[in-house]
């Protein structure tokens, strides 16, 4: 496959910025306490689903400290439509106990700090600050890992390695940009009939239609 030249790379991230400059999250959320709890609930997961999960959720635990004290039951209740839905609960609740207990009920906004909550990694700790902070980060979900190859960004085999590529190649921009991917991803550059032909403005530079999943 070929790799896009430097020229395209400027291309490609000109037009994304342009396209999806104000973009957002699809997540519905209120507060930054909500957001990490709807990341972490959209791993291998819709966003479509978890907007359908979370109001019940969020409606009977408001606060980390409610969900610090909730019965593990009733929240594996709340998520049984959700992927993976027994660790989500134990994460959650693990997750709110931390935020209680070390960080006097706020959720930090440290990456470093973020990642040690229980579910959280790297990739949802990114996207929390990309969303609330609009910070200068790259994460790396199928929609993204799936177009950054079609249109010869990276050959990287992991989500991770696709990133860093991503923040070498780009450098700047980097919030509007992963917005962007993932929504250009979901909606027109999608992994099986990509609307190549019907919307794509980007289709100039793509390298191949292949249906690319992170290992």
């Amino acid at each position: 496959m070929k790799k896009a030249t430097r020229k395209e790379i400027e291309a490609i991230k000109s037009e994304l910025v342009a396209r999806y400059d104000d973009a957002v999250t699809e997540l519905t959320y209120r507060n930054v306490y909500e957001l990490v709890i709807a990341v972490a609930l959209s791993a291998q997961c819709t966003d479509k689903r978890v907007n359908l999960i979370t109001p019940a959720l969020f409606n009977a635990y408001p606060t980390a400290y409610d969900l610090a004290k909730a019965d593990l039951k009733d929240v594996k209740n709340l998520l049984q439509t959700c992927s993976f839905f027994n660790n989500k609960a134990i994460n959650l609740i693990e997750m709110a106990k931390r935020i209680v207990n070390v960080y006097n009920g706020e959720v930090p906004l440290d990456e470093k700090e973020l990642i040690t909550l229980a579910g959280v990694g790297q990739k949802t700790a990114h996207v929390v600050l990309i969303e609330y902070t609009g910070a200068n980060l790259m994460a790396v979900d199928t929609h993204v890992f799936r177009v950054s190859h079609r249109l010869g960004l990276s050959d990287d085999l992991t989500p991770a390695t696709t990133e860093a590529t991503l923040v070498k190649k780009f450098k700047t921009n980097l919030h509007q940009l992963h917005q962007g991917m993932v929504l250009f991803g979901r909606y027109i550059c999608t992994a099986r009939n990509p609307k190549c032909d019907d919307g794509c403005f980007l289709n100039a530079y793509c390298k191949t239609k292949e249906s690319f999943k992170p290992r």
